[in-house]
């Protein structure tokens, strides 16, 4: 007969334990590390939500080691364009024997690939799948989140990596879970949140995953339930202290920002001065209008003795700062994946001292402690501003790292716009470890000496 307990359980959707006793921790690994690996070694199927800095990379390559050595089957690593050259260079640091593959075909213990050539692999190839950069999966109706998906399922270890899980909304969070074989994200919206928009039809996913995601709330008495729902298969890290450890060296430099109010040169057509922009489209115009302004200004801040990353979002805007910044090269989309990889590599071996591109290409999982300056042209995208600037601003920088935002007064609202963001992604992360070091509490069999008031209908006896 089922116990109240375990009743409760099976409604939260907590997630079970699938995994196996960790075989290989090697003495190399930070005592955080060595925690986060042997709960998700056990647990099977889970993600690491830690800080740029924070090693993820080894962290994968151990987990898939593991998975590797308890089933004498490949373990898939899926990574972003240019971080595959990186993790390869990380297993032979550690020893780890990983191959990367452009065809589909699996290699010897772990195989790297890009994310784009997943649609080459087999499933049944492999007996666990790391996904790097996993925020990749929060695009709900997203071809790229669908794919993954699918593949996972078949596979019985899966682990999610990425410092940026949800950083616009808790309910991305869905996607993660349903790639780990959790809750699926429309369950998860039914049992956590509210739509009062009467929305929850799948029609309206057409019209973007950011409106769709605008028209839910938590349910009353529901976020505390979620959190601890989230707890069961994640663990998030910001520095090692966050689970109990000393921070030691992963304390980060100080992160100058200075924002620069760059003038037009004339107001927009029909307008006698310049007005804040309202809207996406109007917004594309303001950039468009002060381009030339804002790439000179831009090179005018470049130190032509130091390295630096200038990030832009237009190709226009690409091809102008290329030829503004002494010694800059930039990476486009329209290179090939050998020449952005060939690219990087000579910006982080020090061959090439600027560089210029946009977040969507080199934004993610790339090592560049080496840089302490950026430049960057706003967008609302706070996952993409906060990746780009975890480049260089990241454990391991023995520099502080200046980040020069150069806008206009027309974009007044998007730099508001990513303080709002920032400060719920800080909430987010505060949520989580607040929950989890709770769970750890209760495991540990530590003694909690607050005093629960009891109403007082409870506690009087009936003489």
């Amino acid at each position: 007969m089922m116990d109240y307990q375990t009743f409760l359980d099976q409604k939260a959707q907590l997630s079970d334990a699938r995994g196996f006793t960790p075989t290989y921790l090697p003495s190399w690994l930070f005592d955080f590390q060595t925690a986060l690996l042997d709960w998700g070694i056990r647990q099977g199927r889970s993600a690491f939500f830690a800080d740029c800095g924070l090693g993820k990379t080894p962290m994968q390559l151990v987990w898939a080691e593991n998975v590797v050595r308890h089933t004498n089957k490949p373990v898939l690593i899926l990574t972003p364009l240019a971080v595959g050259a990186q993790t390869l260079k990380e297993g032979a640091k550690f020893d780890i024997e990983c191959h990367r593959s452009f065809d589909g075909s699996p290699k010897p213990n772990i195989t790297i690939a890009n994310y784009e050539r997943l649609h080459k692999f087999d499933a049944e190839d492999f007996s666990g799948l790391v996904c790097d950069e996993s925020s990749i999966l929060k695009n709900f109706d997203g071809e790229t989140k669908e794919a993954v998906t699918e593949f996972a399922r078949r596979l019985p270890y899966r682990l999610l990596c990425t410092a940026t899980a949800a950083p616009n909304d808790y309910i991305e969070f869905g996607t993660s879970s349903e790639a780990l074989g959790g809750l699926g994200y429309m369950d998860m919206l039914g049992m956590f949140f509210k739509n009062d928009q009467n929305s929850l039809h799948p029609s309206t996913r057409n019209r973007g995953s950011a409106w769709y995601a605008t028209k839910w709330r938590f349910k009353p008495h529901a976020e505390r339930p979620f959190w601890q729902w989230l707890c069961s298969w994640a663990r998030a890290v910001r520095k090692p202290s966050d689970l109990g450890f000393q921070d030691g060296r992963f304390v980060l430099p100080k992160l100058l920002v200075n924002q620069h109010i760059v003038q037009a040169s004339r107001p927009l057509d029909g307008y006698l001065f310049t007005v804040p922009a309202h809207g996406l489209s109007e917004q594309r115009s303001e950039r468009k209008h002060t381009l030339q302004e804002r790439c000179e200004y831009v090179a005018g801040l470049s130190d032509t003795r130091k390295p630096l990353v200038a990030w832009c979002h237009l190709n226009a805007e690409g091809d102008l700062l290329e030829k503004l910044i002494p010694g800059a090269k930039q990476i486009s989309g329209d290179d090939s994946d050998e020449q952005k990889e060939e690219c990087f590599e000579a910006f982080a071996s020090g061959q090439l001292r600027a560089l210029v591109t946009k977040p969507k290409i080199a934004g993610f999982g790339l090592n560049w402690q080496h840089c302490s300056h950026m430049t960057m042209f706003p967008s609302h995208s706070f996952e993409q501003y906060y990746q780009s600037t975890r480049r260089c601003w990241r454990f391991g920088q023995t520099q502080d790292v200046t980040v020069d935002v150069v806008t206009t007064e027309g974009e007044s609202d998007v730099m508001q716009n990513l303080q709002r963001k920032a400060e719920a992604t800080d909430k987010m992360f505060s949520m989580i470890v607040e929950e989890m070091n709770h769970e750890l509490a209760i495991k540990n069999g530590h003694t909690f000496i607050t005093q629960m008031e009891v109403p007082t209908w409870l506690s009087t006896r009936k003489s």
